[in-house]
């Protein structure tokens, strides 16, 4: 189902995630979101964050340790450091904070557009029939990204996707559906849709792989 539009910057969109109604024949299939959490972690790297200011922290607090608890001077040791670690997690989580509310994925019967941008707002169409292979790759508690490979030499720049886009994939950019609940669920309804539309009995879809581990990539395109 189509999810529900909580603010007023894209009242004007004919319809919600979509840059005109859909046509005749088509229809929506799956529509959503990043989950805010789930896109700190995996496409602004939070937990990394946290854990490179604590150990900033350590390394500055450490000479204190051992020299012997001193209060005030523990507050000394850290009260540049805590600032800045404070203002730059406050940073990233708001801009994923923006980016999961402003980004909407939608699959139709035809197509998958992405609405991205948090300040100035672009839509991607991707016509299924473009699509060469996905790749779905598992985050934690279900969530999960969706990697799409597409034909031909048409090119989006990277920057224009980020950070709906694959990493490091500069040259030749791969949109990626990012940080979306029951990745699996929504992977069947693309394979589902990408077979109807192509009238190939093969999927595009890649082997399901976890996020933490680092097996090899099985692509699996249509011949």
């Amino acid at each position: 189902m189509p999810i529900e539009n909580m603010g007023h910057e894209h009242e004007i969109e004919p319809q919600f995630g979509l840059p005109e109604r859909l046509p005749s024949g088509e229809v929506l299939v799956w529509q959503g979101s990043p989950d805010v959490r789930a896109l700190a972690n995996s496409a602004f790297h939070f937990k990394k964050l946290v854990a490179y200011f604590a150990l900033l922290a350590l390394a500055c607090a450490w000479p204190v340790i051992q020299s012997g608890f001193d209060p005030m001077a523990l507050v000394v040791a850290l009260k540049w450091i805590v600032p800045i670690a404070f203002i730059g997690l406050a940073t990233v989580w708001t801009l994923a904070y923006m980016t999961a509310r402003t980004t909407v994925y939608t699959l139709t019967n035809k197509r998958m557009v992405m609405r991205v941008g948090v300040v100035l707002t672009v839509s991607f169409n991707f016509p299924l029939k473009q699509i060469a292979s996905a790749d779905v790759r598992r985050l934690a508690n279900g969530f999960g990204d969706i990697t799409l490979a597409l034909k031909g030499s048409d090119r989006i720049a990277w920057v224009h996707l980020w950070p709906s886009v694959r990493a490091w994939r500069i040259t030749k950019p791969e949109p990626t559906i990012r940080a979306v609940a029951d990745v699996e669920a929504l992977s069947l309804k693309l394979r589902e849709a990408w077979a109807s539309e192509t009238g190939l009995s093969g999927a595009p879809m890649a082997s399901m792989r976890d996020a933490e581990q680092a097996s090899p990539n099985l692509q699996v395109s249509p011949t």
